[in-house]
C-alpha cells in the first residue's frame, strides 16, 4: 500500500446506514482527500453486507478510493473488495492471505510493539494504532500515545494508521507524528454541526 500525503484520510463507515448515506459518501470521496474507505458494519446480517458493501464499491471505484472489509476475508473476496482489515481476534494474516490472496490485509496492534513485529513479520499491508483520542463510535479497552508512532516508524516503512477520536482540532499532531493515514468516522459521519463533506475539507 503506498502513502500518499495528500490523501491521508481513511474512511470508516457508520455503524447504520441511513437513506442519505450514499449521497454523502461520494460527496466526501469526491474532495480528493480519502485514500481508503472501510466497510464496518457489525449489525448487518451477512446477505445485507454484500447488498451495501457492492454500492460502497461502486461509489469507491468511482472516486478512485481502495474499498476494504473490516474483519471478513470472506465477504472481502465476495465482493471483491481491494482489502480487508484485521482485528487481534479475527483470523491471522496468513489465513486471509490463502482467502484472498495478495490484496490489501491491515491489522490492528493497539499501542503494541510486540503485535506490530508480529504484523511486520507477517507481511501486513499497514499497521493500525489506537485509540489515540476518545471515541464514541465503539468502545475502546486500548489507549496509544504517539511514542507508539515513532517507535514503529524506526522498525518498518509499512504505512501506519492512526485510530481514534481524530477531528479537525488534533489531527495535525498525529500527521507531525508519523502517522500517515488518519482512520475517522464519528467526526464525519455523527457531526451535528458540519456536513460530511465540510468535516473533510476542514482538514488542510
Amino acid at each position: 500500500m503506498k502513502i500518499n500525503k495528500k490523501k491521508f484520510i481513511y474512511l470508516i463507515s457508520p455503524n447504520k446506514i441511513n437513506k442519505n448515506f450514499y449521497k454523502n459518501l461520494n460527496e466526501v470521496l469526491s474532495t480528493g482527500k480519502v485514500y481508503i474507505f472501510q466497510m464496518r458494519l457489525k449489525k448487518y446480517s451477512f446477505k445485507k453486507k454484500i447488498i451495501i458493501g457492492k454500492k460502497m464499491k461502486f461509489i469507491c471505484k468511482k472516486n478512485n478510493v481502495k474499498f476494504i472489509v473490516n474483519d471478513d476475508p470472506f465477504l472481502t473476496k465476495i465482493i471483491d473488495a481491494d482489502g480487508c482489515h484485521l482485528g487481534q481476534k479475527d483470523i491471522n494474516i496468513t489465513e486471509a492471505k490463502k482467502i484472498i490472496g495478495k490484496k490489501i490485509i491491515g491489522i490492528t496492534c493497539h499501542n503494541s510493539i510486540k503485535l506490530a513485529k508480529v504484523a511486520i513479520k507477517e507481511n501486513a499491508s499497514y499497521l493500525a494504532f489506537g485509540a489515540f483520542y476518545s471515541t464514541k463510535t465503539k468502545k475502546t479497552k486500548y489507549r496509544a500515545s504517539t511514542k507508539i508512532l515513532n517507535k514503529v516508524n524506526k522498525l518498518t516503512n509499512l504505512p501506519l494508521v492512526a485510530i481514534g477520536g481524530i477531528n479537525s482540532k488534533n489531527y495535525k499532531n498525529l500527521l507531525l507524528n508519523n502517522a500517515n493515514f488518519l482512520a475517522i468516522s464519528s467526526y464525519v459521519w455523527n457531526n451535528k454541526k458540519i456536513k460530511p463533506k465540510k468535516t473533510i475539507e476542514l482538514l488542510i
